[in-house]
């Protein structure tokens, strides 16, 4: 299995929107393509990760964090780093990750086009764009991994 099999999916978004904060530390951010083929809402730990409009982030999803696409073993990615593992991991190319669960989908009426939905410890994210781009995301857990594009 190669890093490309587990990492689903991988987009630059620009921020357009930020909506009025509902907690403290979280901002919700919405994000188009450039193509405007995929529209993005997340939720972000604003203190760790602060965005502002028209900022271009790179989305990642993927199911392991191995540079060589492996499964993950039981201990998390925080634990390897921990352990003093000099294994270097997708995570080391990011600077905000998050594991979550893709918890439902939504097909559009026009047949064309998918919804999914994802939940990093309830921070919140949605997806909408092609099924063709988005049917790879149909697995229960996911790594976000996110940066400012440069």
């Amino acid at each position: 299995m190669s890093g490309s099999d587990a990492q689903l999916l991988e987009e630059t978004f620009r921020i357009y929107k930020i909506s009025d904060p509902k907690y403290d530390r979280v901002d919700r951010i919405y994000g188009r393509t450039e193509d405007n083929s995929i529209e993005m809402s997340l939720d972000i730990n604003k203190e760790l990760f602060p965005c502002k409009v028209d900022d271009e982030l790179t989305i990642a999803l993927a199911t392991s964090l191995s540079l060589d696409g492996t499964k993950d073993d039981e201990r998390g990615w925080r634990d390897v780093a921990k352990a003093g593992s000099s294994e270097a991991t997708l995570a080391d190319e990011f600077d905000y990750v998050c594991y979550g669960k893709i918890y439902k989908f939504e097909d559009a009426e026009d047949g064309q086009s998918i919804k999914a939905y994802v939940s990093f410890g309830g921070l919140l994210m949605s997806l909408a764009g092609p099924y063709k781009k988005l049917t790879p995301l149909r697995v229960d857990n996911v790594y976000l991994l996110a940066k400012k594009a440069r």
